[in-house]
């Protein structure tokens, strides 16, 4: 039996340990890919999440202040009180529209009021005419200030430009709609 000379053997050696090294950091790199595609897709299914439950919660809210507004023309008779639930009325109409536009792109359906909104219009439409004013007011405040902190959160949680163009948009109006709610209110006390 022949044996095989020490440089040809050493050569076999070497090269027989490069390809199990080869090996090993081919596997490694795809692990890793596996890693990173896995975070990528987690990350895409929590953003959809996240955005679907803005669109949802946000169309309750606005659906919710239209309806206050809708109510107040009809039980107040405060000259301010019908001016400014006019404007809420039409801008919170107008907000409606554009993130119902932008969740049925995005396949999502913004569903009636939910309970808790049905209730807070249940409880205002039985509000006695002396104490509406304030009861609308206050109401409306609520879901003012709700839906700013809505934009608030998903400015800092998204990165989708149509979403971040509609916070631009409509948050400094929220804030101008609250100021002159707040002022209101202030007065009315």
């Amino acid at each position: 039996m022949k044996t095989m000379p020490p440089k040809k053997a050493l050569i076999f050696k070497v090269l027989f340990f490069l390809i199990i090294l080869f090996c090993f950091a081919s596997c490694g790199k795809k692990s890793q890919r596996e890693s990173s595609f896995k975070k990528e897709t987690f990350n895409k299914n929590h953003t959809e999440e996240i955005e679907t439950s803005f669109f949802i919660d946000m169309g309750n809210v606005v659906n919710s202040t239209i309806s206050k507004s809708q109510i107040a023309k009809q039980k107040s008779s405060e000259s301010e009180i019908l001016e400014v639930s006019k404007k809420i009325e039409n801008h919170e109409n107008q907000l409606l529209q554009k993130i119902t536009e932008m969740a049925n792109k995005k396949l999502i359906v913004i569903t009636d009021i939910n309970a808790v909104h049905k209730d807070e219009i249940v409880a205002l439409t039985n509000t006695k005419d002396l104490n509406f004013n304030k009861a609308y007011l206050n109401a409306v405040s609520i879901s003012l200030a709700q839906q700013i902190k809505l934009f608030e959160n998903i400015s800092k949680e998204t990165n989708d430009k149509m979403i971040l163009k509609l916070t631009l948009q409509y948050l400094p109006e929220q804030y101008q709609l609250l100021r002159e709610t707040e002022q209101i209110k202030s007065e009315i006390n």
